[in-house]
C-alpha cells in the first residue's frame, strides 16, 4: 500500500511539474509599465497620437510551448486621451466611440502563431463599437525577470492596424485617415 501511495504522489507531482508551465501575469496598469496608444494621420498631413488611460488584462505564458498562452484586456474607452479636450469629446461622441453605448472594449486572443526569435502573431476577437471582428497583433516579447519589489514580469509589445469602417465608425476625415495603428506595450506581473 505504502508503495502505490507512493507512486501516487510521485505522478501527482510530475503532473503537476507538466501544468507548472503555464505562468498567470496580471497586466501592471495601476502602475506605469502598460500602455495602449494610438496613431493616426490627420488629413494626411500630420499624426494624432493618443492613448487609452484605463484598462485592465491578465495573459498566461505557456513557457514550454508559447502557441498554447492566451491574453485578455478590457479598454475604458472613455479614457481615451489624444491631449486635446475638445478633440477628446468629440472622439467619445456619435461620431467615433459612442462610450455612451459602448463603454468597454476587449480582446481575446484565439490562436497565437510563434514567428521565433521571440516574436509571434497573435489572432483574436476585438469587441470595438459594437462590432466583433478578428485582429492580428504582430507581437515581440521585451523581456521577462525579477523585479526589485520580489515580483516577476514579463513585457511585450504589439501592433495592429484597424480600418475603422470595418467597426461602424464611419466619420469622413479623407481616404489618408481611414486607418488606425493601435500600440501596445504590456508588462505582466506573475501571480
Amino acid at each position: 500500500m505504502k508503495k502505490l501511495i507512493s507512486l501516487f504522489a510521485g505522478a501527482l507531482l510530475l503532473s503537476n511539474a507538466a501544468f507548472a508551465e503555464v505562468e498567470k501575469y496580471q497586466i501592471d496598469v495601476k502602475g506605469m509599465h502598460a500602455f495602449i496608444e494610438f496613431k493616426i494621420k490627420h488629413l494626411g498631413y500630420s499624426w494624432l497620437k493618443g492613448r487609452f488611460n484605463d484598462f485592465d488584462g491578465q495573459f498566461d505564458y505557456d513557457t514550454k510551448n508559447p502557441e498554447n498562452s492566451k491574453i485578455n484586456v478590457m479598454i475604458k474607452t472613455a479614457s481615451i486621451d489624444s491631449n486635446h479636450a475638445e478633440r477628446d469629446k468629440h472622439l467619445r461622441g456619435k461620431d467615433f466611440l459612442e462610450v455612451s453605448k459602448y463603454p468597454a472594449a476587449t480582446f481575446k486572443s484565439t490562436k497565437i502563431i510563434s514567428k521565433g526569435k521571440g516574436k509571434a502573431d497573435i489572432h483574436g476577437v476585438l469587441s470595438l463599437h459594437g462590432v466583433n471582428k478578428e485582429v492580428v497583433l504582430d507581437a515581440v516579447e521585451i523581456g521577462a525577470g525579477n523585479d526589485p519589489w520580489g515580483g516577476y514580469r514579463r513585457g511585450f509589445s504589439a501592433t495592429t492596424m484597424l480600418t475603422l469602417k470595418d467597426f461602424g465608425i464611419n466619420f469622413n476625415l479623407g481616404p489618408a485617415s481611414e486607418q488606425v495603428e493601435m500600440l501596445l506595450h504590456i508588462e505582466g506581473v506573475r501571480q
